[in-house]
């Protein structure tokens, strides 16, 4: 199961010097302003929950001063909330708080292509807008989503005071399928001049082939600087000529776009958590290739210049010696985000971790990727395929990664489908499986902390499964909730979805409904 596909590399530009002027001018000036606005330095989100996982390093980190390990065994179902919209949720709800007002937002957005403006104390609607009707599974090659219409995270970005999200359109009377990126006001809806951009036509345009009928939008958007970046891979099923694209998208007018894709067929970026950015570069795990003799682009991590150049040197890539096997196996190392993590003192002190649908954790050296085979570390760390978004934080002797997947050599007494593990500093990094513990479903974590570091919970929600929230102490896996009575049952929640901490609550999105939880 692979998003993406047999072309040479594409390694485009879609403009010319002046995306470069002002990829000089604002982009490198506004990286660290604006990676500061969503986080701080140990990758925490701020109180707006403006992307996937809070930030774009997708740590999935949130801290909520008053949510101590003791008060979490208190949470319950704000029966004063009442949240309903239209459709099925797989993208991860925002929360936007203006500054100056006494009112946040809910951001919500749906497979029937609406986007919802939520009170987020109340639940009431203050705005919906609808982008156009999705594509029915019928007018799709393959799929296991229907309809299909907003499946990726949109993002926030405060300077413009907007959400981006990308919609695919069917129009049926013209019987074609559209990928179209809006922006949206985040006061009214509207949607802003000079949107939405039809991608297809847009690549096209620059004489790069694109076809949104087999090209799917999993992966979370993120916006650096004055660039909003889509991930692309395809749908289930692997059908058609499809390959994994990032595309980058200058915020102002013109809106100029340039683009990057895999050169094998197959390939794609399809991570719910989609790119992870240090503000320096992009980082982007692929998925399987499809009858590739050479390696091309598939089961790798890619880094990506903030222009999308793309060196093919070993140093900005990494892909394991059995690839090969991997994509027999559709054994996509591209089920999840790319994990930046700081280990101070170790000798590779920036690393890049991927987890694959092998179950294996691959530790790599963040300024030198590694190329075929070149991984610092390689365990295997679950039995069972990885392919949630994982969530991070820290403890004084380590860095703790929670994912979804049945832990591999759990410590005794402990066992289930959701598994942290722990990397500490050495040359080469030690990683050990911390505790494992039971979410029962397909949810992707995150964690909560009372300053960035005390109290650790991680909660993750049992999506297509029990569809309950759970929470378990970071530094031991013990329950602190689980799940909670009649009144804290949800409506299906769709997989790989996952909670966010904002303003004293957590959130869930569910088909038909968001849920808030208060303590």
């Amino acid at each position: 199961m692979s998003w993406v596909p047999d072309r040479p590399t594409t390694r485009t530009w879609l403009g010319n010097a002046l995306f470069l002027i002002a990829l000089l001018s604002g982009v490198f000036g506004a990286i660290l302003g604006s990676a500061a606005d969503k986080t701080d330095e140990r990758g925490i989100a701020a109180p707006g929950v403006l992307e996937h996982h809070g930030n774009a390093q997708r740590s999935g980190m949130f801290v909520v001063p008053s949510l101590t390990w003791d008060r979490a065994r208190n949470l319950h179902s704000d029966a004063a909330f009442h949240a309903n919209v239209a459709g099925s949720i797989y993208a991860q709800p925002l929360y936007w708080h203006p500054r100056g007002s006494n009112k946040a937002l809910l951001l919500v957005a749906t497979e029937q292509n609406v986007v919802y403006a939520l009170d987020a104390a109340t639940g009431g609607e203050v705005w919906k807008t609808s982008l156009g009707p999705p594509a029915p599974r019928s007018a799709l090659p393959c799929g296991n989503i229907d309809p299909l219409g907003i499946t990726g995270t949109p993002v926030i970005d405060e300077h413009s005071q907007a959400i981006y999200v990308d919609a695919l359109i069917h129009d049926k009377a013209q019987s074609t399928t559209r990928h179209r990126i809006f922006a949206l006001a985040l006061k009214d809806g509207t949607v802003l001049s000079g949107w939405p951009i039809d991608v297809e036509a847009a690549l096209k345009a620059a004489g790069k082939s694109f076809n949104s009928s087999v090209q799917n939008q999993r992966g979370a958007l993120t916006v650096i600087g004055k660039t909003l970046y889509v991930p692309y891979g395809g749908h289930f099923g692997d059908c058609g000529d499809y390959h994994g694209w990032v595309i980058g998208v200058a915020l102002q007018p013109p809106h100029m776009m340039h683009a990057w894709s895999t050169r094998g067929r197959g390939g794609g970026v399809w991570a719910p958590g989609g790119i992870a950015s240090d503000g320096r570069s992009i980082y982007v795990v692929t998925g399987n290739t499809l009858r590739t003799r050479t390696w091309s682009d598939g089961e790798a991590v890619i880094r990506l210049g903030l222009d999308l150049s793309y060196s093919g040197k070993a140093q900005d890539f990494f892909a394991p010696a059995d690839w090969q096997a991997l994509d027999a196996a559709d054994a996509d190392l591209g089920g999840t985000h790319p994990v930046l993590l700081s280990l101070p003192g170790a000798t590779s002190a920036e690393v890049v971790m991927a987890l694959g649908k092998d179950g294996k954790a691959y530790v790599l050296d963040r300024h030198h990727l590694g190329g075929i085979g070149g991984a610092v570390l390689v365990k295997k760390v679950s039995s069972d395929p990885i392919r949630t978004a994982p969530a991070y934080f820290s403890s004084d002797k380590e860095v703790l990664v929670a994912f979804q997947g049945r832990g591999a050599e759990c410590p005794a007494g402990t066992r289930g489908d959701l598994t942290v593990i722990g990397i500490a500093a050495a040359s080469p990094p030690m990683l050990r499986v911390a505790w494992c513990a039971a979410e029962n479903g397909r949810g992707s974590p995150i964690v909560t902390t009372t300053d960035g570091k005390a109290n650790p919970i991680v909660w993750a929600i049992g999506a297509e499964g029990d569809n309950r929230l759970h929470g378990f102490r970071g530094d031991n896996g013990a329950v602190v909730f689980s799940g909670g009575g009649p009144a804290e049952a949800m409506n299906q929640v769709r997989r790989f979805q996952t909670p966010i901490a904002a303003g004293d609550r957590l959130y869930v999105a569910a088909d038909q409904h968001v849920y808030a939880f208060g303590f």
